[in-house]
């Protein structure tokens, strides 16, 4: 299978390959690979797609897929590379011609795969998915960061309580003055609650306990058969809201 030409494969010279790159670090989030050349000569597609990647420094030359190219059979042939072990690259998810998934994994057998790495190809520029501990990791870095810079803040609010600027104390002092209390107008308003509440009838007594009912005992009760045997006529019970008089305030 003819293939476009491979950049930072291995390096060539008239008497024979001399060196191999090295292999690829696990940890290269940090850069994106994109070859506009070779994009605007080839199509990106599922053929295709792995030739480009090949063109990337995360491209592993000692993979399985390598050799497979170097048979001119094609790299993604599963069939040849179930038959192989070591580590190869296979495409996981395509959504042509702007999504391409390929997870890098070392092959123990047919059916025994254990992954690796994965890399996505998007609208031609190609990354390395970060691990998902690396992604909780910032996320919670972010968040401390974030919870760090909160408790500042509120810090800082909190020591400038008791502490009135000249500004601050004049607004304080204009706002204190619309609310002073008019006391002629507290004690009008007593004497006309005084007066309604004189013309309202004492609250009824309560209604009797129905038959068979024993009330709790408690100090009143106690004290009610010495009051019955007196024969003195008690007043009737005066209610705590209606019957307590006119409001006292401090006087000033």
């Amino acid at each position: 299978m003819a293939t476009p030409p491979v950049a930072g494969g291995p390096a060539m010279n008239p008497e024979g390959p001399t060196a191999v790159a090295p292999t690829p670090g696990t940890d290269m989030t940090g850069i994106c690979f994109k070859d506009q050349l070779w994009l605007n000569t080839y199509p990106l597609d599922r053929n295709l797609v792995f030739d480009y990647f090949a063109l990337s420094p995360f491209y592993d030359w000692t993979c399985n897929n390598e050799q497979l190219r170097m048979r001119s059979i094609h790299p993604l042939d599963l069939s040849h590379l179930s038959k192989m072990t070591g580590t190869e690259y296979m495409l996981y998810e395509v959504l042509e011609p702007h999504l391409f998934v390929i997870r890098k994994q070392k092959r123990d057998g047919p059916e025994k795969v254990t992954p690796m790495l994965t890399y996505y190809i998007l609208d031609g520029s190609i990354y390395q998915a970060p691990q998902l501990c690396n992604v909780f990791a910032a996320r919670i870095s972010r968040s401390l960061y974030h919870i760090s810079k909160a408790f500042t803040i509120a810090a800082s609010k909190l020591e400038k309580i008791g502490y009135v600027d000249a500004d601050e104390g004049a607004a304080v002092e204009s706002k204190v003055a619309k609310e002073t209390i008019d006391f002629k107008e507290v004690k009008r308003v007593d004497h006309i609650l005084a007066s309604l509440q004189r013309k309202l009838p004492p609250a009824p007594p309560p209604p009797p306990f129905p038959e068979g009912y024993v009330p709790p005992a408690s100090a009143d009760t106690e004290k009610a058969p010495e009051v019955q045997q007196s024969g003195e006529v008690q007043p009737p019970p005066v209610d705590p809201i209606i019957d307590q008089g006119p409001a006292k305030r401090m006087k000033i």
